[in-house]
């Protein structure tokens, strides 16, 4: 194959690899029980791929051969590894022969061992910011800069918290596997949390030049739908994919058509997905039925208002703050507030809203947040306060991490230096 072929041909492979990485890593850690081994064994397939599809043709079953590739990787490192244990673990690749891989071994739908792999990452034994990162980058397919985005931290410091997660598993021998019933409890709350990090950071990039990032979103709603299928009686699995089906259910209207972010007062609900939105909302009762309700089945139940309604001025919005009191006191945080402010503002009016938010002023937690800046200087505009609304405005300019977000709020500020026009 000539080279206008070659970047096709590249495209595939990173296409195949980034459906498939979570089913083979996980298919090579319960086999090998060696995460850093399963990833470089992974990359080797990788690089074999970009060597031999180009002159072969890519393989009917893609993801099939890059497990075989990785496996056969992994046997041959073991084999050079002069460790007992490593010995052992090469006696039993070769009992496994006997049941060599077939095709669907990656090619269906393997939750159970993308699960096992998920309550790993998510093991209590790892500190909870290592859970989370060590889930993006291995199961999600986060470069490491790109999980150092979604946590604000340098990248080289976020390689060393990945690494040591990994040590961490290695040494403590963390089991590969999902909890019985009474770990559960304890141990889903940090799965749905790593979940819906993936999403949000799809739905609401931490940088770079688009606003929303939908392979990430819908690799979160996929996850989302196996984690159902595995514990049906988990009422906040249904309220964590309700709710993520019903925000992405707006994907297609959040942006115009130079790029810029377009807020849900003049989003064109026509445009939003309403078969996700069916979906999300029959998800709701069943999360808000059979018991108190969670944090995410609370805000599935906020989404579902919104998406709903005919528009913005026929929303509930009584119901919708009477939702986020019910979500403070379940999960206080500044957060929380603030969203519950810019409720009580479409309820109130805007004074009753810039009051409750001017109360988080001196929250920390907020600082190095640009929505708390940017929600005053919006409720500052629309109380006709244009010098205030400005500072607001450039506050969150510096803090704002993608480029639609950016020019929304360049657009605002200069509006409010021009006296509010627009």
């Amino acid at each position: 194959m000539g080279d206008e072929g070659t970047p096709g041909i590249e495209r595939t492979v990173e296409s195949v690899f980034r459906e498939e990485r979570g089913r083979l890593l996980a298919s090579l850690v319960r086999r090998f029980g060696d995460l850093d081994l399963a990833e470089e064994v992974s990359s080797e397939a990788i690089e074999a791929a970009l060597v031999h599809w180009p002159v072969q043709g890519v393989p009917a079953k893609p993801g099939a051969w890059l497990l075989t590739t990785a496996r056969r990787r992994a046997v041959d490192r073991l084999r050079r590894d002069k460790s007992y244990a490593a010995r052992l673990a090469v006696l039993q690749v070769e009992a496994d022969r006997a049941d060599p891989v077939a095709p669907a071994d990656v090619g269906g739908d393997l939750p159970d061992e993308r699960l096992q792999l998920f309550f790993t990452c998510a093991h209590p034994a790892l500190p909870a910011e290592d859970r989370g990162a060590l889930t993006l980058r291995c199961l999600a397919g986060l470069t490491t800069p790109e999980v150092a985005r979604a946590y604000l931290i340098p990248t080289a410091t976020m390689a060393q918290r990945i690494v040591r997660a990994k040590k961490k598993i290695r040494v403590a021998r963390i089991p590969f596997r999902v909890p019985g019933a009474d770990e559960l409890p304890e141990r889903l709350p940090g799965v749905l949390q790593v979940i819906y990090s993936i999403f949000t950071e799809g739905y609401a990039a931490s940088s770079g030049p688009d606003l929303q990032r939908l392979d990430l979103a819908e690799e979160a709603i996929r996850l989302g739908r196996i984690l159902r299928r595995l514990l049906p009686a988990e009422r906040e699995v249904a309220g964590l994919l309700g709710l993520m089906l019903l925000i992405h259910a707006r994907r297609a209207a959040r942006t115009g058509s130079d790029g810029e972010i377009v807020l849900l007062e003049d989003q064109d609900r026509g445009c939003w997905d309403r078969a996700s939105i069916e979906e999300g909302s029959a998800l709701v009762l069943t999360a808000l039925t059979g018991g108190p309700p969670g944090p995410y089945g609370v805000q599935a139940a906020i989404a579902a208002l919104h998406d709903e309604a005919a528009d913005v001025a026929t929303t509930d919005w009584p119901q919708v703050v009477a939702l986020y009191d019910v979500l403070f006191a379940i999960t206080p945080s500044p957060v929380v507030a603030l969203n519950r402010a810019a409720a009580v503002a479409m309820r109130d009016g805007a004074e009753a809203g810039l009051a409750l938010v001017e109360e988080l002023d001196d929250e920390p937690r907020l600082r190095g947040y640009y929505p708390y800046p940017a929600t005053r200087g919006e409720l500052l505009r629309r109380l006709g306060k244009f010098s205030e609304a400005a500072a607001a405005y450039r506050e969150a300019l510096v803090l704002v991490g993608t480029e639609p977000e950016r020019l929304h709020l360049q657009r605002r500020l200069t509006a409010v230096e021009a006296g509010g026009a627009g």
